[in-house]
């Protein structure tokens, strides 16, 4: 294992000053269920904030992670490949083998009070999850929501993790002062294929329960449905089963995200292809054949799709203060001479 590669840069494989020496890593193992099999490398970070280079597709510039690799074990993952970074296996090793920067909320704090800090927005949960499971051991989410709440610096949230409904209290006080974007991915509601591609995450209705509960607290929160997996996840009937259970749990927008394939991702997941659906393998190869991403016409196939439903279920960004809702059931025929208000059509800008 090579600490010596982790810089301040390598997320985003750039190399630079390393962000802790070698000497400063612990190891631990527990001896409990939830942990069985994982192996936690405990760090001191010298820096928490992550400049996202200009060349990345990402809507935001900088994020912090305070995990590295992810017991959800999704075989999709794209940050498979910061483990190799680390001569870490992007494989198993990825999915068992954390990396885990223990004092990231004081670091952020000191960082968050620098002068060259401009208070731009940071974003959470994007390489790897911040509420995966390593988080109910060592809690680290509070003191950073905290440090971000008490310098009113707006944040995002990304995450397949239900622990984020621990630290409620922390993001309606963080949403007094500044703004604070939730999301949670729920790619698809199939119980089967749940299991099988997301082994490590809570299942997809434990998601929705999440969604569900942050608005009924007044925190707006959107659903990534992401991956939609090319002819497994795909068809129309599974598409509007995702949208309406999406809807039902009052998400605030629906976005689709195809598959995406990075390399190591991309040999971890064809390789569980083959073992799992081994009739696919060919498909995937013709529609990834240009690279990472599927072919254009897809993605635009399955975006009109998810957004043609839902403006059918009435969810979606919208203008400031119109309520978002399920379009009701059409009503029975009133008696003639009677007059009624259409219902609002909500659009997905």
């Amino acid at each position: 294992m090579r600490w010596e590669n982790l810089t301040l840069e390598s997320e985003h494989s750039r190399a630079d000053a390393a962000l802790f020496g070698a000497d400063a890593v612990v190891t631990r193992t527990f001896d409990t269920p939830e942990f069985a099999g994982i192996t936690f490398h405990e760090i001191r970070a010298r820096s928490i904030i992550n400049r996202v280079p200009g060349a990345s597709r990402m809507p935001f510039e900088w994020t912090v992670n305070p995990y590295r690799g992810c017991s959800h074990a999704c075989v999709y993952c794209f940050a498979r490949k910061t483990h190799s970074y680390l001569d870490l296996d992007t494989g198993l090793g990825f999915d068992s083998q954390i990396v885990v920067k223990v004092n990231a909320p004081e670091l952020l704090r000191r960082q968050l009070s620098a002068r060259r800090w401009q208070g731009e927005h940071i974003a959470m949960g994007t390489n790897v999850d911040c509420y995966q499971r390593a988080e109910g051991r060592y809690r680290l989410m509070p003191g950073i929501l905290a440090a971000l709440r008490d310098h009113a610096n707006p944040y995002s949230i990304l995450t397949k993790g239900t622990l984020i409904l621990r630290d409620l209290e922390l993001l309606k006080q963080s949403a007094e002062v500044t703004d604070v974007g939730i999301s949670v991915s729920v790619g698809f509601v199939d119980p089967e294929l749940w299991r099988t591609v997301e082994p490590g995450t809570p299942a997809p209705e434990r998601r929705l329960d999440v969604v569900r509960t942050l608005t009924e607290h007044g925190l707006g929160c959107g659903v990534l449905m992401a991956p939609v997996i090319p002819f497994l996840s795909d068809q129309p009937a599974q598409l509007r089963a995702s949208v309406r259970a999406i809807a039902a749990a009052g998400a605030t927008s629906v976005t689709p995200l195809v598959l995406h394939l990075r390399p190591g991702a991309r040999e971890w997941f064809m390789a569980w292809l083959g073992r799992e659906h081994p009739h696919l393998v060919r498909r995937y190869e013709r529609l990834y054949a240009d690279g990472a991403y599927a072919p254009k016409w897809y993605q635009r196939r399955i975006t009109r799709q998810v957004h043609d439903l839902a403006q059918e279920y009435g969810i979606g960004p919208t203008r400031a203060g119109m309520p978002r809702r399920i379009r009701e059931p059409e009503p029975a025929p009133e008696p003639a001479g009677h007059t009624q208000q259409e219902p609002t059509q909500l659009s997905l800008l």
